[in-house]
């Protein structure tokens, strides 16, 4: 149950980031309040998920979803340049995630 509460807390931070991105500088009221919402949502799940899980793995994961998932919708949605050395250093983060994950089990 951690574990699934601290992807949700994962894929919350790649919402607010995307949002941050579309916010414009928090000059446009919707993505600047869904950014908040979800900054706020996926904290409240990441110490949730502390409760059990070791600070070190629990925010590692937490922050490599957010960086993975932020650089695919970056390339998906937003266009940006997905150059093999990005490519590369995106899979290095999974590796580490997973890593990360079965190091904690």
């Amino acid at each position: 149950m951690y574990w699934t509460i601290l992807f949700i807390a994962g894929l919350l931070e790649v919402v607010w980031a995307f949002y941050m991105k579309r916010s414009e500088g928090f000059t446009l009221l919707i993505p600047s309040t869904i950014t908040v919402v979800a900054m706020i949502a996926s904290g409240v799940l990441l110490s949730f998920s502390m409760r059990v899980l070791p600070l070190g793995t629990a925010y590692t994961v937490w922050t490599g979803i957010g960086a993975v998932g932020s650089f695919v919708l970056g390339v998906a949605i937003l266009g940006e340049p997905a150059s093999p050395m990005r490519l590369l250093a995106g899979g290095l983060i999974v590796v580490g995630i997973l890593m990360m994950k079965l190091s904690s089990s």
